[in-house]
Parts: C-alpha cells; structure tokens; sequence
C-alpha cells in the first residue's frame, strides 16, 4: 500500500489525498485556534431543550456573511434579557470543523448583549469619522430636481412608509410614477437588501431621485440606517437620495448623508414631486400678470399711434409736401433774383468797361478819320523817314485796309 503525502503541497493526480484526510488534516488546524469573542446579529435562533442545546446563525451586520453557533441552553437562560433574532451579541466560542459534513461553526461558551447605549457610543464614533472624511459637508448636497420622470422607492414590504410615500405624492402630483424595490428595513438582511436596492435604482437612467423611507421604530430597529456600509452606498449615489426614516428622537447616520431629509415619508412623498394645483395656480398669476403687462403696452403704443396720427401731417399728408413746396418756391424765387441781380450788375459793370475799352482802343481812334499804316512784315510806320519810294504799303482803317505805293 503507497503511503500517502504528508503535506497539501506534496500531493499530486497520482497520490492525491482521501476526503477523510483533508477533513481530518482541517480539523486538527481549526482545532489548533485559540478560543475567541466574536461580534454580530442572531438570526435563525432555535433551541432544542431534549438536547440542551440551542443553535444559532451568527451573521455580520455589515456584509452578508454568516457562521452557525451551538450554544448550551443554559448559557440562554442566564441572560437577563431573552435573545431574539436581529440582536447584537457578543460570543466567546471555540471555531471546531465537523468532519462528517465538512462545515465549521463555533462552539459557543458565553453570550453577552450589545446594549444600546453602547451601540449609540460606537455610532457617535463612526458619525465623527464620517463626518471627518466630508461625507456629511453641505457642498456634497444635490438638488432635487423640480420634476423627475420617475422616483425609485426603497421601503417595507407592505409597510405604511410605501403607502404614505406614494399616496402624498400623488396627491400632488398625479401622474407622478415610482420605481419600488420593497426589502427588509430591520434586522440582519437589512442593511444588504437596501443597499442593493439603493444601487439598483442609482443604476437607471430615468429614476431622479431615490427615498429611502421607514415609518419610525425603536433605536435598534433603525440601527441598519446608521450602517457605515449603507451610508458609503449612498455617498456614492450619483442620483440625488432623500432619507425618510421618520423618527425624531435619534437621527441615522443615513439622514446626514443624504441629498434632502424628510421628518417622515409623507414629508417626502410631498417633496419629491411639485404640487400641481400649486403650479396652476402660479401659472394662472404669471399669465395674468403677462396679460395685463400686454394690455399695457398695447394701450401705450395705442395711444402713441393716435397721438401722431392726430399731428397735421397725418391728418393731411400732402402737407408736407406743400409746406416744403412753398419754401422750395421761395428759396428758388430768392435765388432767381439774387442771380438777376448779380447779372444785371455784372452787365453794367462790363457795359462800362466796354465802353472804356471802345474809347481806349486804335479801333475807335480809326473810326474818328486816322489810318494805320504798316510795312510788308508788319511793323507801323511810325515817321516819314520808315518809308523808301515805291515800297508797298499797309493802311488799315476802321472798315478794313488796303495798300498803297509810295511815289517818292
């Protein structure tokens, strides 16, 4: 018979392991654990009196992880306060692995209860360190929008939140539609459904705002409200989040990173949507308003209009024309004579001038008797003396000229 492998690493295809060994090879390491305390919430708490134990699903509040506990009966019976599912609890157990169905659970010793206040304390902690990393800052906040095509709705399962919600918004706004995802609000699948919900409606494009909504309740039942994972959820909502949780005395930590929070659902059923009478009512003054605001300018222009038509050049449009007619006649008439005028003097002055000119000129010395005579070349003969017989020469009177012959 082959010996098998004494370590995981050492096995190969041909000399694998038996299932019994590798059970019982993780007993013996889970039993080499210390005993330990470990925190979360009871689900599935059922006792079994004939065997003196009682069994029990110890679950993280955060995330969906779970592990069985077997407790004495008796470790229940000394708590002063009864253990019910949802509760926080501390365990000391020991982890042991049952080799028969391969499972691990813990083997419980002592139980003992969160109590609230010190629930609250680690709230109070866990808002600071929130608050510190600005998850909480005004400037995260995101407006509502006026009128979203439609609302996703994260509530109870047959719950008045819903009913509130819808009913009030509706109210308001009646073709309003909303997307519902109904999910535990309490206990340990709380925080899991919600903020899978929560995520389901961030991711559709047409939803525009998100209520998360619960009716009030105990600070216990609200805690999974304050849960650091479902507020990190929200934080990283690109769609606007209204937290309607409704309870006045305790504020989740989900109220303080939300968009908009609502004092109860129907709060929020009335802020989400706009009220349509209220709109109507609006609209019906701003038409009025811009009625009256065209009236009036109308009635100005109007009156405007008749007092220019009522001017003489409406009246009778001709006029203008006839008064610019008239002193177009006038200023040509003014001009004709300042021109006559002109010309007239001009006339007399050449006149005098003229008359000057005739009596200063050899042409009116000619025709008083006296000649001009001229050589061939046509210079004057200016004495007797500028003459040889016989030449030829010019003499110009006042008709006309005609030449002689000098005889000696």
């Amino acid at each position: 018979m082959s010996t098998l492998p004494e370590r995981a690493n050492q096995t190969t295809a041909e000399q694998p392991w038996p299932v019994r060994v590798l059970s019982m090879k993780i007993a013996d390491y889970v039993d080499k654990m210390s005993g330990l305390w470990v925190e979360g919430q009871v689900v599935q708490l059922n006792r079994r009196p004939g065997a003196g134990l009682a069994f029990l699903v110890l679950r993280d509040p955060d995330v969906d992880m779970s592990l069985s506990v077997t407790l004495p009966t008796q470790v229940l019976d000394r708590l002063p306060t009864p253990l019910a599912d949802g509760a926080r609890v501390v365990v000391q157990a020991k982890p042991t692995f049952w080799t028969r169905r391969g499972t691990l659970q813990l083997e419980g010793r002592q139980v003992r209860a969160v109590g609230v206040g010190e629930l609250l304390a680690r709230l109070e902690h866990l808002k600071s360190v929130l608050r510190a990393e600005g998850l909480f800052d005004a400037a995260r906040k995101r407006p509502l929008p006026f009128l979203p095509r439609r609302v996703g709705l994260v509530c109870g399962r047959a719950s008045q939140a819903e009913h509130d919600v819808v009913e009030n918004a509706r109210r308001r706004w009646p073709a309003v539609d909303f997307e519902i995802r109904r999910v535990a609000v309490q206990g340990a699948s709380a925080v899991a459904e919600v903020s899978a919900a929560v995520r389901e409606l961030d991711a559709m494009g047409d939803v525009d705002v998100i209520v998360v909504a619960r009716g009030g309740g105990a600070v216990e039942d609200l805690l999974p409200f304050s849960n650091e994972a479902l507020v990190r959820v929200v934080a990283d909502c690109l769609t606007p989040v209204v937290s309607a949780i409704g309870h006045h005395e305790d504020t989740p930590l989900l109220d303080h990173v939300a968009d908009w929070r609502a004092s109860t659902p129907t709060d929020a059923g009335k802020r989400v949507v706009p009220d349509l009478a209220e709109q109507r009512r609006t609209v019906s003054v701003a038409s009025e308003r811009l009625e009256r605001a065209i009236r009036s300018y109308v009635d100005r222009e109007r009156r405007g209009l008749s007092a220019l038509l009522s001017r003489p050049v409406m009246a009778d449009p001709t006029t203008l024309v006839t008064q610019r007619r008239h002193e177009i006649t006038r200023l040509v008439d003014r001009a004709t004579r300042r021109v006559e005028s002109t010309v007239q003097r001009d006339r007399a002055r050449l006149e005098g001038v003229a008359g000057r000119l005739r009596t200063l000129s050899p042409l009116g010395t000619l025709e008083r008797g006296y000649a001009v005579v001229q050589h061939e070349d046509g210079s004057v003969v200016t004495g007797r003396e500028d003459v040889a017989p016989a030449e030829l020469l010019r003499v110009r009177v006042s008709d006309g000229d005609f030449g002689v012959t000098v005889l000696g």
